[in-house]
């Protein structure tokens, strides 16, 4: 709140999470005309919509419009977004949903040895391995693919939170991989691999 005050320029505020935890500023640009939000619906099982949004001040939209291309979102993504948001009871569930999973595999990631995973408060898992890019890919090869985060926290992946049944299949390759279990007929063909999870 003092960055916003004190700065003379515009400040941006990344609530790409914002689902997720408890506080939000979204409140607060038609009070502080110099902040703008920035948000995404990619992290509520939207994301194939490739669709974000800004809240700010009137005069600074204004302004955003005259750059703005005439055409930079298409209107099938822009109906399915407003559906999509309009439908509350769903979004909730959706989030609930998400943080509960998230809940799951960081308890499950607790119990195995090797793996130190880090609180969260988003929609996916930051964890530690001593080999990230044996366990990259490991679980590849299983049919899971993580974000493997070398080049920027070193010996550490990300995963995101899934499905269910997504979430699963994850946390057996894990297992698997840290009890040194070979890989299974199933997880050798991709093509039985979701059939057979």
């Amino acid at each position: 709140m003092k960055i916003i005050e004190k700065s003379t320029g515009i400040v941006v505020v990344d609530e790409a999470t914002s689902p997720f935890p408890a506080r939000r500023a979204s409140s607060l640009p038609q009070r502080l005309p110099n902040l703008v939000i920035m948000r995404t619906l990619s992290k509520i099982g939207l994301a194939a919509l490739r669709l974000g949004f800004l809240i700010a001040h009137t005069e600074i939209i204004r302004e955003v419009n005259k750059v703005r291309l005439p055409f930079n979102l298409n209107s099938l993504s822009q109906a399915l977004a407003i559906t999509a948001m309009k439908d509350k009871k769903r979004l909730r569930s959706s989030i609930g949903t998400i943080i509960r999973e998230r809940d799951r595999l960081q308890e499950e990631m607790e119990k195995i040895r090797g793996i130190v995973s880090f609180p969260s408060e988003a929609n996916f898992i930051l964890f530690r391995v001593k080999d990230p890019d044996g366990v990259y890919h490991s679980l590849l090869r299983r049919g899971v693919l993580v974000r493997n985060m070398q080049g920027t926290i070193k010996g550490c992946l990300r995963v995101t939170v899934g499905t269910p049944e997504e979430n699963t299949l994850f946390l057996k390759g894990l297992k698997r991989i840290f009890t040194k279990v070979p890989l299974s007929c199933c997880e050798r063909n991709k093509d039985c691999l979701m059939r057979c999870a």
